[in-house]
Order: structure tokens, then C-alpha cells, then sequence
């Protein structure tokens, strides 16, 4: 990895063990002016040759073509294709769409990609694990205050931002993975032992089901076994299904609360005005009252798992059956934050 994308993963990963609680190393807010200042100011340093494969129609097909797992090839232009200067353009545009949370969690996904490259080092023909391996792709043009358009994407993260003037009008779909989730190998990448990825998205969840009633799992667990894989994965819209399992005014007031803070992790993701876009889209879809919980698969770590939260305007989807890279069961997660009116501001019919 060259140096400064490695510098800069490296203090992501350490702000996670040395910052406390509230800390802020840069705004939580980012306007959409900034957004767009930082895409033109990483374009401005492209060649001719970048250029055409970074700067693409707003219509571009590619637009609404996202995937987490390993892909020979992607859209846009991959972190180690870039100079140094470029780079860490590229690092403050993907800042500038992203919470402090948000951004800390993406760095530290790419960087696991170090430690997926030890764990496999005796595989044959397997995935490229490559922390630098991530795609920028910008459609349209940010420095004209119409619609534009960000994609960031490479393993096990897809970030998909749609503006429009001066608002974000789509954030969806957001993926973020893990694997492993929680690090038990010893390893020379300097990742230490206990490191967990997406905690939250998975300790919250169990808290909650483990909370209710008998009574209460009978309508939340709706299946015996966990899918292998979320649902609406790599789909470029999700499905308006029936909600299904157990309805928010069907759960106590701590469970309620419990499922409020689970849904809140995956909405900071993104800065403050778009997170409350996305808490005002759960009041536009009728309120919590309309949300639903719904589990599948065991109920205690180690064992697959899945659960799916939904409201007539959002959908998260969280998965963790796989075994990771050094053979733990149920230690590799996907979860997924998306928009049932339609992702990338296109408008379900």
C-alpha cells in the first residue's frame, strides 16, 4: 500500500482504540456544498485517461450497478491507480459524504483487506485482497448545482450518494461487511486480537430478540434457518414484500427503544442533515408504528443468524451465516441500509 492511504487507514483503525466517546476529529456535518466542492477538487486532479473512467454520464446504466463481494473488475477509478495527491482527494471526498462513524467504519473495512490477505495466503486463485482496491465514480457534474451523483465502492462496502441542487436526495444503497467481525487469529497486519466490526448492527439485534416473550419470538422469528445471504444484495432495487414479524407497538417500551438505537446505527452512518432525512422518511412512512422486526436463524452468537427491519420507506437487512477467512462459523457479516421508495432517487412504481 503506498503511504499516504496507508497512513491514513492506519489512524482511522487507531482512533477507534485511543478516541473516547463524542470525540470529533472533523465537523459531523457536511453540507452538500462541500460535497460537491471536494468531488470537483478530486476530478480536477485526474488525468484525460482517469477522467473517462471516474467521470460518467448521470445516466450511465453503471450508476445503479453496485455489488459488495469480489468482482474482478468495477466501475470508476480503484485508490492504487491514483498518485498520492489524488488519493487523498479521493479520502476527503469520501470524508465529506460520510459521519465521523461512517467514515471510520469504511476505512476500517478497507483496511481489513490486509488481514483477509494473511488469513488466505495459502489459497490458490482466490479473491484480490487489496486495502487500495476501492472505486470512486462521480456521474454527472458536481460544479454545475444540478443532479450528480458518487459511488464508492470495492469489497465488503458500497456507498451511493444522489444530489440534487443543494440536497442529498438519495443515500441509498449503503452496505457495510465484515470478515471477520471479530478478529480471533493472530496475525502480522497489525489488527489485534478482539478488533469487532460492526458490533453494534449485531449486539443491539441480539439484545432485542432475546428480550422477548415467548410469545413475542412466535410472531418475530419467521424461519428456523437464516438465508445465506441478504436479500436484496446487489439488487438495484429492493422488493416492496409484506412486512413481516413482530410490529413496533407490539414490544415494550425498553424494546422499543432497543430497536430505535439499532435502526440509529445504520442511519449515522452518513452526516447529520442526510441522517435526519432519513429519520423524517420513517415519520413520512406513517411512524415506528408501521416498522417491523423479523428474525431468522438462531438467537445466540456462532450460529447464522439474519434479521430485517422495515417501515413502507426503508429497509435493513443484516446477515451473519458464513464462516470467516480462518474458519470461525457465523462470523462474517453484511448488513444493508436501503430505501423502499426507490434507491438512487429512483422512484418505485
Amino acid at each position: 500500500m503506498r503511504s499516504s492511504l496507508r497512513v491514513a487507514l492506519l489512524m482511522a483503525a487507531a482512533f477507534l482504540l485511543v478516541a473516547p466517546l463524542g470525540y470529533s476529529f472533523y465537523k459531523t456535518s457536511s453540507s452538500v456544498s462541500e460535497m460537491a466542492t471536494a468531488a470537483a477538487a478530486f476530478a480536477k486532479t485526474l488525468t484525460e485517461e482517469q477522467r473517462a473512467k471516474t467521470l460518467l454520464p448521470f445516466d450511465s446504466p453503471n450508476r445503479v450497478d453496485w455489488q459488495i463481494i469480489p468482482k474482478d473488475t468495477r466501475k470508476g477509478l480503484q485508490l492504487n491507480e491514483m498518485t498520492e495527491a489524488q488519493r487523498d482527494a479521493a479520502m476527503k471526498l469520501m470524508k465529506s459524504v460520510l459521519s465521523e462513524m461512517g467514515y471510520r467504519k469504511s476505512t476500517q473495512i478497507m483496511n481489513m483487506e490486509r488481514l483477509l490477505k494473511f488469513l488466505e495466503s495459502e489459497k490458490k486463485n482466490g479473491a484480490i485482497r487489496d486495502s487500495t482496491r476501492y472505486f470512486f465514480t462521480i456521474f454527472g457534474d458536481p460544479a454545475a448545482n444540478g443532479r450528480w451523483a458518487l459511488s464508492i465502492e470495492g469489497h465488503h462496502l458500497s456507498l451511493n450518494f444522489t444530489i440534487e441542487g443543494s440536497k442529498v436526495v438519495s443515500s441509498t444503497p449503503q452496505a457495510f461487511a465484515a470478515n471477520p467481525a471479530i478478529v480471533y487469529s493472530e496475525n502480522r497486519v497489525d489488527v489485534p486480537l478482539g478488533r469487532r466490526m460492526l458490533r453494534y448492527e449485531e449486539t443491539l439485534a441480539f439484545e432485542l430478540i432475546q428480550s422477548l416473550s415467548p410469545a413475542q419470538r412466535k410472531i418475530a422469528i419467521v424461519a428456523d434457518k437464516a438465508p445465506r445471504e441478504t436479500r436484496t444484495l446487489g439488487v438495484p432495487q429492493p422488493t416492496k414484500e409484506p412486512l413481516v414479524g413482530i410490529p413496533f407497538e407490539q414490544l415494550s417500551n425498553p424494546q422499543k427503544e432497543l430497536l430505535e438505537r439499532l435502526v440509529e446505527e445504520y442511519i449515522r452512518a452518513v452526516p447529520d442533515e442526510v441522517a435526519e432525512d432519513r429519520r423524517q422518511s420513517i415519520q413520512a412512512g406513517g411512524g415506528w408504528n408501521k416498522v417491523y422486526f423479523s428474525w431468522e436463524g438462531a438467537i445466540q452468537p456462532g450460529i447464522g443468524h439474519y434479521y430485517r427491519i422495515q417501515g413502507p420507506t426503508f429497509l435493513v437487512e443484516f446477515v451473519n451465516t458464513q464462516p470467516d477467512a480462518a474458519g470461525n462459523l457465523a462470523n462474517h457479516v453484511h448488513c444493508l441500509w436501503r430505501d423502499i421508495r426507490g434507491d438512487f432517487a429512483i422512484s418505485q412504481p
